[in-house]
């Protein structure tokens, strides 16, 4: 009775729950005199008639290795699980319950256990095997084992109250640093590393990471990671299907399993080679309709993840699904300043650029006619061409200024038919010239978009096959009337010759007819080929 009280002392002196547990099955060992102890804690939810964990005592570590996989609750030790009472037998292999050992496990005959109850719940259950001296656990040793297990019952409350009253401390405190990054303007990428680090302390987690989906089939890929390889998983890929953070971020809720390794809803992340267990996945919510996850893993062999532990990692999500918001909201209001000093350019250039050029232009051409050598009247004349010519370029500018931000609804025309040209060059041999003018990007359809790209890339593909050239002009017009789309390439090369047109020009003339327009042919001069591809702007959607 003195040795129990004693144990009962020690036992309210500790604070850190495995230090608890610990020292809880060594005082049983001793107070039972019994060689092998060990401490099973039941799960909660999908594994409520599993343990958890499993701490043994009295067994070395390298034996323990060499047994393999702790057990989870089948045989004897589920028999305490599925009847919390004391269990007491001369020889454990003859109760209904027995299965046997795995390969090197050390013979065993004799069991005592009890469970121990915290707030009336059963947290888990003490069992301990083979007397010492060769005889059996009596009565008195039941009855000391009972008691201690009531003890322990209050020593793992306090710890466990003593540790929620220290994480939610730390929670308090992550949670302050995350809005003050937020409230300072942080970026997205270092909040949510931040996010990942703190979510990690606070949950005792092992390896954390933020994973967002990389496009319309739901696969997720890590954006960032903390903690064990986070290096080597950054940018890892898992699966809308098949993974326990596709599964969190499809369902919009948690996801949990106490090995990943085993578990067939769950996958490693990157090429983590069964370092990690327990796992846990919540969703992080990027917009109302797309999520991602939070993913939080510990090392194998130790503890899941438990219900309150899940409750705190979603606030974490929580936090980074403000971070993304923000960042996102961030985004378009300096995209937004940008677009409104994009139109006091545009504005500015043309009511101040453009009637001071056209004022210019109209005074030399004015002036012309009181020159009375022919020479220095020509050279006004082709200043006045260059004024015009700088108007109509600065028109356009003005036009790509104020449509810029078609861009947010995909590449406007103007910035791809510029790379189709591009590509083009490389073909060539040289880079053709390119001018647009008129409103493209505000009045030309998607539909009508793409065949002008396909007309102008099979143009200049031809005048890399077949004309031997120097020189290609592309121009694509829409005028003020903005009726009418006008594409023209020429070229300086061999012509056309009395060949008939086939292949490229046909399709070319084929995309014409069914936009309701026309392909004309011609030469510029005594060589080369002009193309004009002349379309109304309205296009049906079902042309393309």
């Amino acid at each position: 009775m003195h040795e129990l009280l004693a144990a009962v002392m020690d036992l309210g002196r500790d604070l850190e729950l495995p230090q608890v547990l610990r020292s809880i099955v060594e005082e049983a060992v001793s107070l039972t005199d019994a060689e092998y102890g060990a401490l099973g804690v039941i799960g909660h939810g999908d594994l409520g008639d599993r343990l958890s964990s499993f701490l043994p005592v009295g067994l070395a570590d390298d034996l323990v290795a060499r047994i393999g996989p702790a057990p989870c609750g089948h045989g004897i030790l589920g028999e305490l699980i599925s009847n919390p009472a004391p269990l007491r037998l001369d020889d454990l292999s003859r109760h209904p319950s027995s299965f046997g050992f795995p390969e090197h496990h050390p013979p065993m005959r004799t069991f005592l256990g009890a469970p121990i109850r915290v707030r009336g719940e059963v947290f888990g259950n003490i069992y301990l095997t083979e007397k010492r001296g060769g005889g059996s656990f009596d009565a008195d040793d039941e009855a000391v084992l009972t008691a201690l297990a009531m003890a322990a019952g209050i020593a793992i409350d306090n710890a466990r109250l003593y540790h929620d009253s220290q994480r939610r401390e730390h929670r308090l405190e992550a949670l302050g640093e995350i809005t003050r990054a937020l409230l300072a303007g942080t970026g997205a990428d270092d909040v949510l590393r931040l996010i990942a680090r703190r979510a990690m302390e606070v949950a005792d987690a092992d390896q954390a990471a933020v994973l967002l989906p990389t496009g319309t089939d739901g696969d997720l890929a890590v954006r960032v990671a903390h903690g064990d390889r986070a290096r080597a998983v950054l940018g890892a890929v898992l699966p809308a299907a098949g993974s326990l953070s596709g599964l969190a971020a499809h369902a919009r809720r948690p996801a949990v399993t106490t090995d990943v390794r085993t578990d067939p809803r769950a996958l490693p992340l990157g090429d983590d080679q069964g370092e990690h267990g327990p796992v846990v996945a919540v969703p992080l919510p990027v917009d109302a309709t797309v999520c991602g996850a939070l993913r939080l893993s510990r090392r194998a062999g130790r503890p899941g993840f438990d219900g309150d532990e899940t409750r705190l990692i979603n606030d974490f999500a929580d936090q980074a699904a403000i971070a993304l918001e923000l960042a996102h909201r961030r985004a378009e209001s300096e995209e937004l300043a940008v677009l409104h000093d994009r139109d006091r350019i545009a504005r500015d250039l043309h009511d101040v650029a453009i009637q001071r050029l056209f004022a210019t232009g109209m005074t030399l051409q004015g002036a012309t006619r009181k020159i009375a050598d022919e020479q220095a009247a020509e050279r006004v004349g082709r200043a006045v061409d260059d004024l015009d010519a700088t108007i109509q370029i600065i028109r356009s500018t003005i036009l790509q200024l104020r449509t810029a931000d078609d861009d947010r609804r995909g590449p406007a025309l103007r910035r791809r038919l510029a790379e189709t040209v591009q590509l083009a060059g490389q073909h060539l041999g040289f880079r053709p010239s390119l001018r647009i003018s008129g409103p493209v990007d505000s009045t030309v359809s998607p539909p009508l978009a793409e065949h002008v790209l396909a007309v102008t890339a099979e143009a200049l593909s031809n005048v890399a096959r077949h004309a031997r050239a120097t020189r290609a002009d592309v121009e694509l017009a829409v005028p003020d009337t903005a009726d009418r789309l006008v594409l023209t390439v020429t070229d300086d090369g061999r012509g056309l010759g009395p060949a008939r047109p086939t292949g490229g020009l046909l399709n070319m003339g084929s995309r014409a007819e069914q936009c309701r327009g026309a392909l004309t042919l011609d030469a510029p001069s005594t060589h080369g080929t002009r193309i004009v591809w002349s379309v109304p702007l309205v296009v049906a959607d079902d042309t393309v």
